[in-house]
Order: structure tokens, then sequence, then C-alpha cells
């Protein structure tokens, strides 16, 4: 599946430590969906996180979707298989602005998005190490802005579809549509 902006865009978090990082990895999710991402990949879910996603679909409209792998390594060479382009982000990468409009002429994306100690060999196999800052930072604020770079700014005029709620756009206060 490709998005509006003719671009096949997949997450696939490192690392990641489900009781301790529960949360990040929810707005790891969140921001994946909303920011036009097709899928996230995972090696530990919690049934809690899968009916989560579910219900913001539903209520929201969308057909983001979670996927449990057996590793990262396995996911990373799939990716390579289909022709993806394998972006690690990173603090230690090159900086995003220095590497967009190279990283724009592609069309297929898988994101590695790493939690505490990312593996040496995620730098070796990531066609792309990126930064978005050389500071420390949260991994869920760079993710949004390589998705909003990847896309030139397309995903946010992304439509969802069917949805049980949809936010009308209001100056002041809070409008919600409720199609039936």
């Amino acid at each position: 599946m490709t998005l509006g902006t003719g671009k096949s865009i997949r997450v696939l978090r490192i690392g990641h430590r489900y009781v301790r990082d529960y949360r990040t990895l929810t707005h790891l999710c969140l921001v994946s969906r909303a920011f036009g991402a097709e899928a996230i990949y995972l090696e530990e879910i919690d049934d809690g996180l899968m009916e989560g996603v579910r219900e913001v679909n539903d209520a929201w409209g969308g057909t983001f979707e979670v996927h449990k792998v057996p590793s990262w390594k396995s996911t990373i060479t799939e990716a390579k298989k289909e022709g993806r382009v394998v972006i690690h982000l990173t603090m230690y990468g090159l900086p995003v602005q220095d590497k967009a409009k190279e990283l724009v002429e592609h069309d297929k994306f898988l994101i590695a998005v790493g939690g505490p100690k990312v593996p040496g060999d995620v730098y070796q196999l990531a066609d792309y190490n990126i930064a978005v800052t050389s500071q420390p930072h949260s991994e869920v604020a760079a993710l949004a802005i390589v998705l909003h770079e990847l896309q030139r700014g397309e995903e946010l005029k992304k439509e969802f579809g069917p949805a049980k709620m949809k936010i009308i756009p209001s100056e002041k206060g809070k409008r919600v549509e409720k199609p039936t």
C-alpha cells in the first residue's frame, strides 16, 4: 500500500523494553500512523497495544498495522529484498537537512528507530544513518520530522477514510464530527 504521496513507509522499533518503554512505543505507533506510515514492526507486542491501535483506526479511520517480527535484523534484510531504503534514525548520523533531497528520490522506506543500546550492525546495514539533531532528544520527535521530510509535508493532508470521528479545524474551541 502507498499513500497519496506515492511513498510506502514502514517503521521498525529496535531495542524496545516493553515495560519500561510502553508510552514511548504507544507514541511511536501514533506518530507513525498520523504521519503517513503504513505499519510498525515490533519484536515484542502486548495485546493492549494491538487493541489500542485497532481502536484508533476504528475511531479515526485508517488501516495502520502493527506486526510482530522475529528479529530486527531479519526485518531489515527482508525490507532490502523488497527494495526499501533503510533509514536508521540516530543522533550520530548525517543531518537530515543535508540528505533530504536525496532521500525523497526514493519511494519505499523502512525507518529503523532505536531504543537504548542499538547494536552496531544496525549502522552497517542501514542505507542511511540520519540525525535530526546531534543532541539527545526524543526518538518520537525524530520520527515525526523524518516522516514529514520524506513526504514533503503531503502527509498532513492525508485522508484516513471511514471513521467514527473527524476533527473539524476550528480557530477557537473543539469541533468533532461524528459521521453516521
